[in-house]
């Protein structure tokens, strides 16, 4: 099969001829249709996490076909449309997976991460952690759901119920938050690069209230802030809008250091706090919703091959919405 190989953090990824994965015990095994291309990708080709396996087939937004059960495995049927997320498998038995909070366990696969992933034309996954795709949409549109979906949305439940909710870098988890808060009936400022106008417009055609620069003020107090950019000078400008009592939370699995902020920002019982991973709770809560409510995903796609292509993009800031490989 095609597949693309990270050998090295800062090396292009390159296009192999590798060998079927098999399905083992409790696994499927999945023709790919598509793969989204997560700025978890980013920060792993680039080094910013450590490369655990080498090398390696990222990419943990896969939407595809059950070609085979492995032994143990019968929870989906062959030809079924399924998803893999970036939680690849929990131990089951640390302190945090028999109390539901199976996203910190102690010993966790990750998809695209610790076991191989989605930038290839066939993958094998764990079926306790896969979830069927609503049909209402194709493997491209769906993809980006499978991480900037499940991630924003247990972010956004992390915002309780804040009426004015912003959102701190507009790509593929914020298109997707936006049009779940407004569902909810909350007011969303959107916040982009200063001299991002593009962005900007793109939120506001999605309905958000405002969109601006990261550097502006919203028009109002913030009831709750959710960051999905990278950037921890963010954290203290986030802390500026919102309100007393008010949640900041950091919805990326890395962020550059947070700066130095006086305490007054914090004070007033405000909190910041992270998001890790997910839970397979969080994924059935969020499909079913997405079954009901048809949550618009705006994609770019590329090739397998183009995936250096899709990976730059993102780096920059060139999309709008979602990058994806399109394979099967």
């Amino acid at each position: 099969m095609r597949a693309m190989l990270l050998d090295a953090p800062g090396k292009p990824l390159r296009l192999a001829e590798i060998p079927k994965p098999v399905s083992e015990a409790g696994e499927v095994l999945i023709r790919v249709e598509a793969c989204g291309v997560c700025r978890t990708d980013l920060h792993i080709a680039d080094g910013e996490l450590a490369l655990r396996r080498s090398p390696l087939i990222p990419g943990h937004e896969i939407v595809g076909i059950v070609e085979q059960n492995g032994p143990g495995a019968s929870r989906f049927a062959l030809g079924a449309r399924i998803g893999v997320p970036w939680l690849g498998g929990s131990c089951g038995n640390c302190e945090y997976c028999t109390k539901a909070r199976e996203n910190l366990c102690d010993a966790p696969t990750f998809t695209g991460y610790t076991r191989h992933g989605g930038y290839a034309e066939y993958t094998t996954a764990a079926e306790r952690f896969c979830f069927p795709i609503p049909e209402q949409y194709d493997a491209a549109h769906a993809a980006p759901l499978l991480c900037a979906g499940l991630i924003g949305f247990r972010a956004l439940a992390m915002a309780g119920g804040a009426r004015a909710l912003g959102l701190y870098g507009f790509g593929a988890a914020a298109h997707i938050v936006l049009q779940v808060a407004r569902h909810q009936g909350r007011k969303v400022f959107a916040f982009t690069r200063p001299e991002d106008e593009r962005s900007q417009r793109f939120a506001r055609e999605l309905g958000a209230a405002w969109a601006g620069g990261s550097d502006a003020m919203p028009p109002e107090a913030l009831d709750a802030a959710l960051i999905f950019a990278p950037v921890g000078a963010l954290v203290p400008q986030a802390l500026r809008a919102v309100k007393k009592g008010a949640v900041v939370v950091c919805a990326g699995i890395h962020m550059s250091d947070i700066p130095a902020f006086p305490y007054s920002l914090l004070w007033e019982e405000r909190v910041v706090r992270s998001v890790a991973n997910l839970t397979r709770a969080d994924g059935e809560a969020f499909f079913a919703l997405a079954a009901k409510f048809p949550i618009a995903t705006q994609v770019t796609t590329f090739p397998l091959e183009r995936a250096n292509e899709a990976l730059q993009a993102l780096r920059v800031g060139a999309i709008d919405g979602a990058a994806v490989l399109a394979i099967g």
